[in-house]
């Protein structure tokens, strides 16, 4: 008799700790199965500013205005400008003027340094660029237009990749990332 009391409470002590031993297994895996939720809305506050117009003229004459149809400022960095419908007209030194147009910008108010993205276009006499991305400095008084880039003149379509233009000089470099890709001209009848 004995021996059955025995067994019958080892039997009773090993399925109570089972039991336990299974309560805390489950509980481990509950706790395991939440997902933490980010939430997807951003609260955040900008300042948004409409039918925005920047104006500046650099030590040699060079005026460049910047107009956009909204513009919302930097919260990380105020002097930076995200711009919409951007437009801009730059006139060097007395000569004829370059058209800029994007749907998008980024401006900076100290240095004036402009990108442009998404359908770029620069008219600049009888001369057409099309891209998707220019990155104009006047302090390093180069205009770098890249992405799907078009330009067209009176008698020539040319694709590339990149155009490098020196706003001073007005010399210009055409080239292709891929050194086994050629620029494409194509003469227009």
């Amino acid at each position: 008799m004995n021996k059955k009391i025995i067994v019958i409470i080892v039997m009773v002590f090993l399925l109570i700790i089972l039991s336990l031993i299974f309560l805390k297994i489950s509980n481990k895996k509950d706790i395991s199965k939440i997902d933490i939720i980010e939430p997807t809305e951003r609260n955040y506050s900008s300042n948004i500013i409409e039918n925005v117009k920047y104006s500046s003229k650099d030590s040699r004459g060079n005026e460049y205005i910047i107009t956009a149809q909204e513009g919302e400022i930097d919260i990380k960095n105020s002097n930076i400008i995200f711009l919409k419908n951007v437009k801009a007209i730059i006139k060097l030194n007395n000569r004829n003027e370059i058209l800029i147009s994007s749907n998008f910008g980024k401006y900076n108010i100290n240095n004036f340094d402009t990108i442009f993205s998404k359908n770029v276009i620069i008219n600049y006499l009888n001369n057409k660029i099309k891209g998707e991305y220019l990155d104009f400095s006047i302090i390093r008084n180069s205009m770098i237009i890249s992405q799907n880039v078009i330009y067209t003149d009176k008698s020539n379509t040319l694709k590339t990749d990149v155009i490098e233009i020196d706003i001073n000089t007005k010399d210009t470099k055409f080239f292709m990332y891929d050194k086994n890709d050629k620029v494409s001209l194509k003469k227009i009848k």
